[in-house]
């Protein structure tokens, strides 16, 4: 099967989005499907083009067996809201001579990565004219969060913006998200049901693992023995609520037994070393190596993921599932009946979101308990080998494109969407089967 992914971030990013997006397409190309990806340079997080790649100018390389083209985009060094609205329609504009050029090689899907939406005009017009299936796949509410979070404040622009995005994702055969929560926001968006699945994010529990000794950062960052180390490792943005944890570690700077260790960059980083100034009990470090990734994970004795109040199921951070298969304890800012909340209650501690208070006594109590920080542990692994294999998400997204080859075989107005069943108790596959009649040519045409 031919596959267009087509989307801002890719590999070599390490972190986010571009990181599972790069695993998918390389899975899939293992599988024996011919994946191509139109994408930017990499840049991600630190907002600055990676060292080998250009800003402006395109690029092709075959990397991992997939084919990559890469678009020229701006890329603000201090991203504000406007300055991310520019920094995508940059892309969206400047990928559309690739994306045209792809109706030559005649793809059976395309499949769009949001953010960015901005792009989803250009594969909806490639899925249409190459008869594909149109799939949308949602890392991220883009415009949900500028507004909610406050980086976008007109609220005629949100009402407008919301609409436009409705109107876009309501075209594509296909949308789907990460969690049962995200994916029920497409629904209120007003995607069909039927057009919904869920395809969660991963981890290869064969590369990230609980090591059976002590981890060589504590040596290299001169951590002694008997301290607990508090890691948080990822993008430091403005979506993260990590301000919170430095808080935190203010709170606890008289404590001789905990240290704090941020990795990583982002927006943030900047601000967030200032509040930090002066802390002997805080350390700051670059993002590392993939192949040091399960390294730097095993350092945690407690894996911390802050998230902001405002941010609950517009985003579900990336960096859980290695927090998880790392077989560490895990603290998580999130409020009850948010998608992170369920996944991190049954198996690690958490708390409400934006309440440096509640962080410390959670930091406290599992410091402070060795058998606690073990069981948490443990379960936090089981669950990753059991729910979070990247085989079992590429089976279900193979599953839904199985009507692909039958498509171009209809004319136009015989095409019938495929049915993709929404994730959740409340409607299974089997239900919605029973409720629907079966689809007439006019009532299955694309809105």
């Amino acid at each position: 099967m031919k596959i267009l992914i087509y989307g801002i971030n890719y590999a070599p990013e390490l972190t986010g989005t571009g990181k599972y997006t790069a695993e998918m397409a390389v899975l899939l190309a293992r599988r024996g499907h011919e994946v191509r990806v139109v994408c930017a340079p990499p840049y991600y997080p630190e907002w600055r083009v990676t060292a080998g790649y250009a800003a402006w100018r395109y690029q092709h390389e075959m990397r991992d067996g997939v084919a990559v083209w890469r678009a020229p985009l701006w890329v603000p060094s201090r991203p504000s809201g406007l300055k991310r609205m520019v920094h995508l329609a940059s892309f969206a504009l400047s990928s559309l001579p690739l994306i045209a050029w792809q109706a030559v090689w005649r793809p059976d899907a395309v499949m769009l990565i949001a953010p960015t939406v901005m792009c989803a005009p250009a594969a909806l017009t490639l899925a249409r004219v190459t008869r594909a299936r149109a799939w949308l796949h949602i890392q991220d509410y883009e415009v949900d969060a500028a507004f909610e979070l406050g980086l976008l404040k007109s609220s005629r622009g949100a009402r407008l913006a919301r609409w436009i995005e409705s109107a876009l994702l309501r075209r594509f055969d296909t949308v789907s998200s990460i969690t049962r929560q995200m994916s029920a926001r497409a629904a209120a968006k007003g995607v069909a049901p039927s057009r919904i699945v869920c395809l969660p994010n991963w981890v290869d529990v064969s590369a990230i693992f609980p090591l059976s000794r002590v981890s060589d950062y504590r040596r290299e960052l001169g951590i002694p023995a008997g301290q607990k180390v508090v890691l948080y490792s990822g993008n430091m943005g403005a979506k993260q609520g990590i301000e919170t944890l430095a808080d935190a570690a203010v709170m606890l700077a008289g404590r001789t037994d905990l240290t704090f260790v941020f990795c990583g960059s982002g927006a943030a980083r900047e601000s967030l070393l200032e509040r930090c100034a002066g802390l002997s009990n805080c350390i700051f470090m670059p993002l590392q190596p993939t192949e040091r990734l399960n390294e730097l994970l095993n350092l945690a004795d407690i894996h911390v993921l802050p998230q902001r109040g405002d941010a609950a199921d517009l985003v579900m951070p990336s960096k859980l599932t290695g927090m998880f298969a790392s077989g560490r304890a895990t603290v998580a800012m999130a409020r009850r009946g948010t998608a992170l909340y369920e996944a991190v209650a049954p198996r690690g501690v958490v708390v409400p979101p934006d309440k440096a208070k509640a962080l410390v006594a959670a930091l406290t109590m599992l410091a402070g308990d060795a058998e606690r920080r073990a069981a948490l542990g443990k379960a936090a692994r089981s669950y990753a080998e059991r729910a979070l294999s990247p085989e079992a998400t590429i089976r279900t997204f193979e599953e839904h494109l199985g009507g692909v080859s039958r498509v171009r075989e209809e004319t136009p107005g015989e095409r019938v969407k495929a049915e993709a069943p929404y994730f959740g108790a409340r409607h299974s596959t089997g239900a919605l089967r029973r409720r629907r009649k079966p689809a007439t040519a006019e009532q299955a045409a694309p809105d």
